[in-house]
């Protein structure tokens, strides 16, 4: 039996997952880079005894790589399914991480997967996958990346179920990050703290800011012994930007708020 993977509840996100796979329901989570959202997935497909499987979108990704194609192998041609339809063959959540960085054709074979028919059309075998009840469609994206050219059609949109995620309160992530990397109390609150600076920063061009990723990362290099302003550095601040002036100044946050602390 599956662990389930550790996973801090915020605002009822795990009741409205489970009534939304109950009610054969697509989900659409939006949220920052580094938020939660592939664990709160994993950590449900676990509370729900589902496998799970997960495409993370790019560029280049096709409907083809996603449904499936035909390969020649041994001197016949053979179809072989893509993860999206061994998920409705399996009954397993189908998590499609940041969709909008998939090429547009890829998000129109989920609609009939993500409406009431519960179908995938296999064109190129004439197959139509029929999707059991156990099966899931879970898609997310982070809505600060959106522009003219990455977004979701509204036609894809309102298929969806939609859970807006955010950084955890304090609280919750203190209790993370303690959780995850085995560090005291006093130095979680310091990774914390630091966050909390860091994401209140307006006058740096910051593409993301300090995610509760980054900071269970700095929390893993000081329980293995890293200085905390060594481990901040390279896990946080090196990670968020390449410009050296950005970098210094959010150096400068870390050893404000902490001195020669280690």
């Amino acid at each position: 039996m599956s662990t389930v993977p550790f996973y801090a509840e915020q605002a009822g996100e795990c009741t409205l997952f489970e009534h939304a796979w109950r009610q054969q329901l697509p989900l659409l989570i939006k949220g920052p880079t580094g938020c939660g959202k592939t664990r709160f997935v994993e950590h449900m497909a676990a509370r729900l005894k589902r496998p799970l499987v997960t495409v993370s979108c790019h560029d280049d990704l096709s409907a083809a790589d996603l449904v499936g194609r035909f390969l020649i192998g041994n001197g016949s041609t053979q179809w072989s399914d893509g993860p999206l339809a061994r998920a409705v063959r399996l009954g397993a959540i189908c998590y499609l991480d940041e969709v909008v960085e998939a090429r547009k054709d890829t998000t129109v074979v989920l609609h009939p997967l993500a409406d009431d028919r519960r179908i995938l059309p296999i064109e190129r075998t004439g197959e139509e996958l029929a999707a059991p009840p156990e099966f899931m469609l879970v898609i997310s994206y982070n809505p600060g990346y959106q522009n003219l050219l990455k977004g979701l059609k509204p036609s894809t949109r309102q298929r969806f179920v939609s859970l807006s995620m955010n950084y955890p309160s304090p609280q919750v992530e203190l209790d993370i990050v303690r959780n995850e990397t085995g560090i005291s109390e006093a130095q979680a609150k310091q990774l914390v703290q630091l966050a909390k600076a860091l994401r209140s920063l307006t006058e740096h061009d910051l593409e993301e800011t300090a995610s509760t990723r980054l900071l269970v990362s700095a929390g893993r290099l000081i329980a293995s012994g890293l200085p905390l302003q060594v481990a901040c550095q390279a896990a946080i601040i090196d990670a968020l930007t390449d410009d050296l002036a950005t970098a210094q100044a959010l150096a400068e946050v870390v050893r404000a708020l902490f001195g020669d602390a280690a």
